[in-house]
């Protein structure tokens, strides 16, 4: 690591958690952004349609739902 990012870290390191997820989501949307995912505010709001076109999926009862346990349960057997 140069000394930069290590002085770079070091101040980070002295922030709130509040500041550091700050700090980290910019960071991420940054380089992100390169890729075309989006500003966090954009993200946000498409995650924001997502939940919502799913809560409509649910109501209107095209949506399978799992319990938590059987899914845990459905996902430790796909790792194994």
């Amino acid at each position: 690591m140069n000394e930069r990012v290590r002085a770079i870290i070091e101040e980070a390191r002295k922030l709130t958690p509040e500041e550091r997820r700050e700090l980290f989501d910019l960071l991420e949307a940054t380089f992100a952004g390169d890729e075309g995912d989006g500003a966090p505010e954009e993200i946000e709001a498409a995650w924001l349609e997502e939940v919502e076109d799913r809560i409509a999926s649910v109501e209107r009862g095209e949506s399978v739902l799992v319990d938590y346990e059987e899914a845990m349960a459905r996902a430790r057997r796909r790792i194994r």
